[in-house]
């Protein structure tokens, strides 16, 4: 979400470029245009820059050991279907 003081600003700036002979309700444009920014970015599904930045590194984390985990299995199958099957020997002797 945005910095509060930085709403404030914004509806500062605002207010002052409304024409001449609206700046006599200054203050209340003020807060008309910080109520409205306040209610459309609470509208919206934002996150701060550190969260952000926390959940990238929670993702590459996890890219990182699924890629490893893939290399695993794939190791893992290679060494499965070069051995035999259990049921499958040449010297079993025939029931």
């Amino acid at each position: 979400m945005l910095d509060p003081k930085q709403i404030d600003d914004l509806a500062r700036r605002l207010a002052d470029h409304a024409p001449k002979g609206l700046q006599v309700l200054q203050e209340d444009l003020n807060r008309s245009f910080r109520a409205t920014l306040e209610a459309g970015l609470a509208r919206l599904d934002l996150v701060t820059r550190e969260e952000f930045d926390v959940q990238a590194a929670v993702l590459a984390r996890s890219r990182a050991k699924l890629a490893a985990l893939e290399k695993r299995v794939a190791a893992l199958e290679t060494a499965a279907s070069d051995q035999p099957a259990p049921g499958n020997t040449a010297d079993a002797p025939s029931a």
